[in-house]
């Protein structure tokens, strides 16, 4: 009996420890152009939903030549899951995007539609240390646009 509750132990302690390791998030940089000319950065984290399994984004970019960044709400296309509509908070602009390999590209979009640019966008490595950075950015980029 003591071998038997040894074995599910074990069997549990290891089924745990590979669903932690499917539900961890994955962290990417991204660096490119809008309209061809002017540079810009967009973080993206992605995780497991652990209600559905399905996947869960937070996202912000920035102009490179401002210190601002705007909170970005990636959408995924469930059918075509390289496909990807990020609007901006506040609704000042929204990212129609398709991933192929490591690049991004599309359009940005006013919210008027009257404006339409190009985005071209190649994932950049990071640092450990660069992923906790953009990690407390991302965090106080979502507190500031959300606290009541």
């Amino acid at each position: 009996m003591k071998k038997l509750i040894l074995f599910f132990t074990i069997c549990f302690s290891f089924l745990s420890h590979l669903n932690a390791q499917s539900q961890a998030p994955v962290s990417n940089l991204y660096k490119g152009t809008i309209d061809g000319k002017t540079p810009i950065t967009l973080y993206i984290k992605t995780e497991e939903n652990p209600c559905t399994a399905d996947l869960m984004f937070a996202s912000m970019y920035r102009y490179n030549k401002s210190s601002k960044w705007i909170q970005i709400y990636p959408t995924q296309n469930k059918k075509a899951e390289n496909e990807f509509v990020m609007v901006e908070h506040d609704f000042s602009g929204v990212l129609i995007l398709k991933k192929t390999g490591n690049t991004f590209s599309g359009l940005w979009i006013s919210p008027d539609t009257k404006k339409q640019l190009k985005v071209d966008l190649k994932e950049a490595s990071m640092t450990k240390k660069e992923i906790e950075s953009y990690e407390k950015t991302m965090e106080r980029v979502s507190f500031d646009n959300n606290d009541c």
